[in-house]
């Protein structure tokens, strides 16, 4: 649910990276987006693009609503951006948005529902995705995950 300050459980498509730089990281073949300050995600269930990514047009007007859901650009936790499409197709109202993997804030610092790394552990992911394998990203409780995860063909813990 929107707000519940958890990451959801299941199985997700991995969506593009999003990244203040006008290019990938060196060696990354992944669809990509340059954040400018045009650039939103929206997060508000009373929003018609709720859940979305909008970028607005430089020679339009930005809606009321657009300073509120602006990207963040300039904070290194949000440097890198890998969107987890959570609630994505189509998205519902207040089950939940802007789910990605991001860098950490620090080790023992909790995200609001993403899945949050060190910078170099985040980079070396963008630089092992690759569109045409169809990444998924599996994030299931543990106990979910001793059930599914043989039959599934996924790694044991601690691999």
């Amino acid at each position: 649910r929107e707000g519940d300050g958890c990451a959801p459980a299941g199985v997700f498509r991995i969506g593009r990276v999003y990244g203040e730089g006008a290019e990938l990281l060196a060696g990354a073949r992944y669809p990509y987006h340059q954040v400018t300050s045009r650039d939103a995600w929206v997060d508000d269930p009373e929003n018609p693009l709720y859940n979305r990514h909008v970028r607005i047009d430089p020679g339009k007007p930005v809606p009321g609503w657009f300073e509120k859901e602006r990207m963040r650009l300039g904070d290194p936790a949000y440097h890198w951006l890998i969107e987890i499409r959570h609630n994505s197709d189509p998205p519902k109202p207040g089950f939940g948005s802007a789910i990605f993997f991001h860098t950490r804030r620090g080790p023992d610092r909790p995200t609001a529902g993403c899945t949050a790394m060190a910078r170099a552990e985040l980079e070396q992911v963008i630089r092992f995705l690759r569109a045409p394998a169809n990444p998924l990203y599996v994030l299931l409780p543990a106990d979910e995950y001793a059930k599914y995860g043989k039959p599934w063909g996924l790694p044991a813990f601690g691999e």
